[in-house]
């Protein structure tokens, strides 16, 4: 993939994140209507490639707003990975010469290849997470309307100790998929179904849009060092 496929390809995507984060405001207030509606229309504008590379400073700068009205990234990981998409992207397309553009993508492949690794080393350094004990109680009191079988999975012990060790192993180990496109492209199957599955079941509908974003760049990251 070429750097400038991926840039695109990531553009179009995040701004398609960013419509469907920004469409859960319409309903709220009139302040909130019009910031948000402001956003969509930047992103209507990226995703049609009018005005490039002005409607993502654009984003960039209303994301300062937002993060002013909300004072901070209010919903946690999901909007951290979406700004640091948006100003990798703004400022790779500011860049003047290629190396610039390219050391901009090439970051954000960076951290999503380790926001993968460090989330696996923060659990399995925690015991509730080896023990499996963490996971039963993300079923247990999951604070989404889920169903109570669901929540019955809680009650598996044995399963969920299973579950949170794959989970560990898969994210400690992701930094070796960047080995070849074949390992990476699995990688990023396997994260993306990790990433649905929550969706579905814990309504984290946010962190799958916000990191498949991502994946252009960590594929381009990869067959430009290997």
């Amino acid at each position: 993939m070429t750097l400038d496929a991926a840039s695109r390809l990531t553009e179009i995507l995040l701004a398609l994140a960013l419509i469907q984060q920004s469409l859960e405001h319409m309903t709220r207030f009139r302040a909130e209507q019009v910031l948000f509606s402001v956003r969509i229309g930047l992103c209507v504008l990226v995703i049609l490639g009018f005005g490039s590379p002005w409607p993502l400073v654009g984003l960039a700068g209303l994301s300062l707003v937002i993060l002013e009205r909300f004072q901070g990234p209010y919903n946690g990981g999901s909007d951290r990975m979406g700004l640091l998409a948006l100003w990798c992207l703004t400022l790779s397309q500011l860049m003047p010469i290629p190396v610039g553009k390219e050391l901009f993508l090439a970051y954000l492949g960076a951290q999503l290849m380790l926001s993968y690794f460090i989330s696996g080393w923060v659990k399995i350094l925690n015991p509730d997470w080896r023990s499996g004990r963490a996971l039963a109680e993300v079923f247990r009191f999951s604070a989404y309307p889920v169903s109570e079988a669901l929540r019955g999975w809680a009650n598996r012990p044995r399963v969920l100790l299973v579950m949170s060790w794959a989970v560990m192993g898969f994210e400690l180990a992701f930094p070796l998929t960047l080995l070849s496109p074949i390992s990476l492209l699995a990688g990023l199957a396997v994260a993306a179904t990790f990433h649905l599955a929550n969706a579905c079941l814990f309504g984290l509908n946010r962190f799958f849009w916000s990191w498949f974003a991502v994946y252009p760049a960590i594929i381009w990251l990869q067959g430009r060092i290997f």
